[in-house]
This record gives structure tokens, sequence and C-alpha cells, in this order.
């Protein structure tokens, strides 16, 4: 993929990045304990996946709350949801780091909160967590977005669930629509961000559904290799 963004630049062959984000749903009070996050909220776990230029490429509602993101993704594999060839997705921390969807270095400064105030990374993990976090900041803000647009994806609504999935898929159609006409985006600013995200643990399911997605020593020699590759470049 080209991209002259220098944040996407860096990372060549990357597609986009992904993430979940907690949508409130309406549901009967047997499905509340299926459907209540680890935030307390009953809701789906939505996964979007965006391209650099902030428009939503895949988006998948439906699944509870309680699920894992993990989980999520692998189901979404199971259905239309495709790695193209030699490339990859960024991911936070929630996922495991493997072919097809690079994770940052675990127990290393990671957000751009913590890269504030000219703090500088002292290794290559943490340079790579820098340059990672601020391309893959991308899925946060296409969030923020989508539910700064559109109230209903913030407070929810009395819509079944099957209304409100086919609700969240329109709003990011619209938004990408809005994306690609308007060369400034009117709704866009730089203090737009995702604020209820879900919540980054490590996914302690690494097989489901057919779908591996295992570490492979392949997979992490690559990370290891591109991290050196960029804190090299950058001390030069």
């Amino acid at each position: 993929m080209e991209c002259n963004d220098d944040r996407w630049s860096i990372f060549q062959n990357c597609v986009g990045a992904l993430d979940g984000t907690y949508i409130d749903v309406h549901v009967s009070p047997s499905d509340h304990n299926r459907f209540r996050s680890r935030k307390g909220m009953i809701a789906t776990n939505v996964l979007g996946v965006c391209n650099p230029q902030m428009q939503f490429i895949y988006v998948f509602p439906g699944w509870e709350g309680s699920a894992a993101d993990g989980r999520v993704l692998r189901d979404a594999l199971t259905r239309r949801f495709r790695v193209p060839q030699g490339c990859y997705y960024l991911v936070d921390g929630g996922y495991a780091n493997c072919e097809g969807f690079l994770a940052p270095y675990r127990g290393q400064m990671y957000h751009l909160s913590e890269w504030q105030n000219n703090c500088q990374p002292h290794n290559a993990h943490e340079y790579f967590n820098m340059k990672h976090s601020q391309a893959r900041n991308v899925i946060e803000r296409g969030f923020g977005l989508l539910k700064n647009r559109w109230a209903i994806l913030r407070s929810g609504s009395w819509y079944s669930i099957c209304v409100t999935c086919k609700i969240i898929v329109a709003c990011a159609l619209l938004h990408n629509f809005i994306r690609r006409e308007h060369d400034i985006d009117p709704m866009e600013d730089d203090d737009i961000e995702e604020q209820e995200g879900v919540d980054e643990e490590e996914d302690a399911e690494v097989h489901w559904g057919g779908v591996d997605l295992r570490p492979t020593e392949a997979w992490t020699a690559f990370r290891e290799d591109l991290a050196t590759e960029m804190y090299t470049a950058w001390q030069s």
C-alpha cells in the first residue's frame, strides 16, 4: 500500500488498523449478563477496521459486550473479513501478535498520552510502540468521529439488537461517504477520539472456531526486525 503519511509509510504493506468499541444496545433482561461489558454497559462489542484515510473498510457489530476482542476477530475471519496476501493490520495489546496482525510490545510505553511533554523513546521497542500508536490511532479517531456524528451511537436506543446492528453499519457507510466527498471533514477535530474503547486485555483465546491466531516465531522476528530497523533509522 502506497501512503505518503509519515505515520503510515514506516509500516510498509500495512492496510489499516482495527479495534473494538462498545455501543449500547437494548436487549431483554435475561440477556443482560451476556451483553454486559467489562465497563458495566449493556452493549455490543463492535469490530471496526479503518484504512489510513479513516474510512471504515470493515464493521462487524452483534457480538455480546462480554465477548473478548480476539474472539470477535476470529469470528469475523470465518466470515468475510480477510487480510490481503502479504499485508497486515495494526492492533492493540488486546490482540495476539500473529501473522497479519501487528501488535505493540507489552510492558512498554505505548499510548499517545505517555509520549507527551517531549518524552523520547529509549530503545527499539519503545520507539516501535510510539510509531505504532501514532498510526493505530486512526481507528480510535474513526470511532470517535462516528459516535460524534450520530447521537444514536452514543446513547443507545430502544430498537432491537438486529436493527441496531444495521444502524451501526449504515452510519459507518455514511461516514465513509462524507470522508470521500469532503476534502475537509466538517466534524473532524484533533480532540475527537474514542473515549469508550474496549479494554486492552491480553487475548486468552488464541484458537476458536477453527481460526488459529497464535504468535509464530517468524512473525515475532518480523516485528523485532522492523523495530530495530525503525529505531536505527531514527537514530542515524
